[in-house]
């Protein structure tokens, strides 16, 4: 069924940005899709309508650059408008890091800028009872490890959302809407350790800022995190196409 799937990015990012490109592919790899079952909108060129949806069958939203859920502005409102559509639309949907955040915020959760709760790595992510007893995480047991790196942080999660996972610094770190396929992570299911040390030398400032170490020295805490990667090809086996199948 994964070859015949049609997948929507929403992008946040820079028409300069290499990584747009970079997260195209890391989501290809994470799927065990082509690259051309990918389709990109990018949310910075304006509003995502539910026609731009008809011929999609999951929804993925990623990383942003240098763009944050937490601020103001047009492009922001646009792109929160476009996640209510999504998630009017009940679209099987994945979303990491920024799109956590987004999706958080656009239905009614509370986004803020924090250093003090910034996360950059590998990191212990512990399961709630929700998670446990969920199909898409309850299989990697109580404790699984997860690429993230983020200033912002989800203080409120939005109505009718079930948490899933916390780290020791971060309470909200997954979760899911209880009623459409939307899951969200902080963390990021889509990247392994080159890809991710690939994403830290373009944004090199964050290594520093939040970990407060050179880019050497941080390179050697890095490993892959398969049990994360597995949540992504769960989520296309178990919970979407009981969406599809509903269609």
């Amino acid at each position: 069924m994964s070859e015949q799937l049609r997948y929507l990015l929403l992008q946040v990012r820079n028409s300069d940005d290499p990584m747009r490109e970079q997260e195209v592919s890391c989501f290809a790899k994470a799927l065990d899709a082509q690259v051309g079952q990918i389709s990109v909108f990018d949310l910075l060129g304006g509003p995502l309508q539910e026609i731009d949806l008809e011929r999609t069958d999951i929804v993925l939203i990623g990383g942003s650059g240098h763009y944050s859920a937490a601020g103001e502005g047009r492009w922001l409102e646009v792109a929160l408008e476009s996640l209510r559509v999504v998630h009017d639309t009940r679209k099987p949907t994945f979303a990491s890091c920024w799109g956590f955040q987004a999706m958080a915020r656009a239905m009614g959760g509370q986004v803020v800028h924090d250093l003090n709760r910034a996360e950059l790595g590998v990191h212990h992510v512990t399961l709630t009872e929700h998670g446990k007893a969920d199909p898409i995480f309850g299989p990697v047991g109580s404790v699984l490890q997860g690429l993230m790196g983020h200033e912002d942080t989800v203080v409120e999660l939005p109505p009718g959302t079930e948490l899933l996972a916390s780290t020791e610094r971060v309470e909200n770190q997954a979760y899911r809407f209880t009623d459409r396929p939307i899951y969200c992570t902080q963390f990021h299911p889509e990247l392994d350790q080159k890809s991710f040390l690939n994403r830290l030398r373009v944004y090199p400032e964050y290594v520093e800022k939040i970990a407060g170490l050179s880019m050497e020295e941080f390179r050697h805490s890095i490993h892959d995190t398969p049990e994360t990667m597995a949540l992504l090809k769960r989520f296309v086996q178990q919970i979407a196409p009981i969406h599809l199948e509903q269609k």
